[in-house]
């Protein structure tokens, strides 16, 4: 089935928090896909609690790409998440690269922001380390905040129009993207993912009921979900569709949990998915 669709993430690695690699890797492994890990940097929590600590592993990654050339290990995906610095974004750019030539897709999830605003602590470099991952992306998906600082675009609490969302997912594939989504928007005052698909040639909007609950990780959740879809062979809206409901899903089963910062303990749930 899957088994022999490997995929590589490389992402932070957070110590106290359910959220990016510590969520993504079991929903992917349970979804039938080899999932190994390259961390970027090691967090000591998530950024919500304000402060926090955080090693840079850029050196790790420099000794690991060659090793790992030389052993001719390859993927079939690659999906790229938080990366610190200028310096790690040219190392993973050019990996990303040289795996897109021999048949990977490269998934980009540039996460920096949320909710209007960078995430604590961000230098403001790490916008144009985002856009120059762009340019090795088959499939870029920033939530609205990111897109709005992707593109240059004023942040708008209350949405944008149909037509301004497929502007923006037009000016992010200018950026380099083969196929974009942009999550957490308001189209029209109405909860949205807008997108395009490259393999189809088709914009596309897909509404969702919001739910009035906010949980840390959530949006690497969606990732995972929608990667392991797309990479069974289901269309870009289809798969975008599977991952909202996913989502949806296990915040309503979370509603009453205390701290929303800690994110959701994705192994209790995986058999929802």
């Amino acid at each position: 089935m899957n088994d022999k669709k490997n995929i590589l993430l490389i992402t932070d690695v957070v110590g106290v928090g359910n959220l990016t690699t510590t969520v993504m890797l079991p929903i992917l492994t349970y979804m039938g896909f080899p999932t190994c890990s390259l961390p970027t940097s090691l967090v000591s929590n998530n950024f919500g609690y304000g402060r926090y600590a955080m090693l840079d592993t850029s050196g790790y990654l420099e000794q690991t790409f060659p090793i790992w050339e030389d052993a001719g290990f390859n993927f079939s995906a690659v999906m790229t998440g938080f990366i610190p610095t200028a310096r790690q974004t040219g190392l993973i750019r050019q990996f990303c690269a040289g795996q897109a030539a021999k048949g990977a897709f490269i998934f980009v999830d540039p996460i920096m922001a949320d909710l209007g605003e960078m995430y604590h602590g961000l230098p403001a470099e790490t916008v144009d380390n985002m856009r120059n991952m762009l340019g090795v992306s088959d499939l870029c998906f920033p939530n609205y905040t990111e897109a709005c600082y992707l593109t240059g675009t004023s942040y708008h609490k209350e949405g944008v129009s149909g037509k301004e969302a497929f502007e923006m997912v037009d000016r992010i594939r200018d950026l380099g993207s083969k196929s974009v989504i942009i999550t957490s928007m308001k189209v029209d005052g109405i909860p949205a993912v807008a997108g395009f698909d490259i393999k189809s040639g088709d914009h596309f909007i897909i509404n969702y009921e919001e739910l009035p609950f906010f949980f840390a990780g959530t949006g690497d959740i969606f990732s995972a979900i929608l990667a392991g879809h797309l990479l069974s062979g289901e269309g870009l809206q289809q798969s975008t569709r599977k991952a909202i409901e996913g989502v949806y899903k296990l915040i309503e089963l979370n509603k009453d949990e205390k701290d929303p910062y800690n994110g959701i303990a994705i192994g209790k749930y995986l058999d929802i998915l």
